[in-house]
């Protein structure tokens, strides 16, 4: 849908399975058209659209793409965004740190990334950028020589050759978000700034990079990081990165007692990586990278560790909806939201796109999961409303 100041927001299509086009455009018409009709029956509405690479290959048959573009016509929707992220299958398998293969040291990323580029450019109507969000390199783990560093940022490099092109071409706007989360390649504001400098000293004076790249800020990940939502973006501004997009999603934050941990292994599962990051008194960081493997550390058995006196404090990634509110030592990070949204009221130009992630619908604890996924949605969107609304942003 679209806000004051130009503003878009959608919610991200990947909560719903569909690793084929045929799944995902049913998945389309049978929960996305049941949230718009619930929450915009009328007038343009906006589709956070995500793709893996067998759909996005699928999709560019003409005449199913002519087939997908009458559907938006007819349905008064329109594709503003695509989620390059997940490569491959996302649902009902285990992802964990899968979700970043192949990463941005294989050419198949690439030729990924720039399929759904030539898709964008034929979806987002005329006078709206188009925007694509993608991992933040590799995983760290997965990184181990400069020559892995250096082709990271020759592949990102021709992406933006690419983008370039096919914004001449089309006559539209588009750019690439980097989405850093904990324990990417590059994964806080210090890392992620490190990454557009080396890009910029090796493409020195070349506005493409400032026009069709930047960062995909995502609320959840700079959360963990116990980061700041104006100290960050003030970094981001300084070194002229742009934001692309904004997630809109919400971390699990905790008092980490016996009792909560007990808890939280409830949110343990075998399909996503959640990371945690755990900050003591003195601002020390720990980072983990899994729930299990967090709860199972000899730190945890520590009493000095996880006693509320010291000021500990955990953010796990796991995106919890955005309106849940939670108990006892548990809480959400929405502090991040709206502090962001705060930025957003005093300086509209800062993003055009945001769209909700709240991919975790199939394997939320039962007490926090919607009976059906579309109350979830419309459940989001309700509450992203009023934070805009409370901002003069909607």
């Amino acid at each position: 849908m679209i806000l004051q100041h130009g503003l878009h927001l959608a919610y991200c299509t990947n909560v719903h399975p569909g690793e084929d086009w045929a799944a995902t455009f049913d998945s389309l018409n049978r929960y996305t058209l049941r949230v718009k009709e619930r929450v915009q029956p009328t007038g343009p509405y906006a589709i956070g659209l995500r793709l893996s690479d067998r759909a996005a290959r699928e999709l560019t048959d003409p005449q199913t793409l002519l087939a997908f573009r009458l559907w938006l016509d007819q349905h008064e929707s329109y594709v503003f965004t695509i989620n390059g992220f997940p490569f491959g299958q996302f649902h009902g398998t285990r992802v964990k740190e899968q979700v970043y293969r192949p990463d941005w040291t294989d050419p198949l990323r690439l030729e990924y990334t720039n399929r759904l580029f030539d898709l964008l450019a034929q979806l987002v109507p005329s006078g709206v950028e188009g925007s694509v969000s993608t991992l933040p390199g590799s995983f760290k783990e997965f990184i181990r020589s400069p020559e892995q560093e250096r082709t990271i940022r020759d592949n990102v490099w021709r992406c933006v050759e690419h983008i370039s092109k096919t914004s001449e071409r089309t006559g539209r706007r588009l750019h690439l978000g980097l989405e850093p989360e904990p324990l990417g390649w590059f994964e806080n504001t210090q890392e992620t700034v490190a990454f557009f400098d080396r890009m910029r000293a090796e493409h020195p004076r070349d506005r493409r990079l400032n026009e069709h790249l930047g960062v995909n800020y995502d609320t959840c990940h700079f959360a963990i990081e116990f980061e700041e939502p104006a100290v960050a973006i003030a970094q981001f501004q300084q070194h002229e990165i742009r934001l692309s997009k904004i997630h809109l999603s919400n971390a699990l934050k905790l008092t980490p007692g016996p009792e909560a941990r007990q808890q939280l292994a409830a949110f343990a599962d075998d399909v996503y990586l959640h990371q945690v990051i755990t900050r003591r008194a003195d601002g020390s960081l720990t980072r983990f990278r899994d729930l299990a493997p967090a709860l199972a550390s000899p730190l945890v058995g520590d009493p000095a560790f996880g006693d509320p006196a010291f000021g500990d404090e955990w953010r796990v990634h796991f995106h919890v909806p955005l309106h849940c509110e939670l108990s006892g030592e548990f809480d959400t990070t929405a502090d991040h939201v709206r502090g962001l949204l705060r930025l957003l009221q005093a300086q509209p130009q800062l993003c055009a796109h945001l769209e909700m992630e709240t991919y975790t619908w199939a394997v939320l604890p039962e007490h926090l999961r919607a009976r059906d996924v579309t109350d979830q949605l419309v459940a989001e969107y309700q509450w992203t409303r009023q934070r805009l609304a409370e901002h003069g942003l909607a």
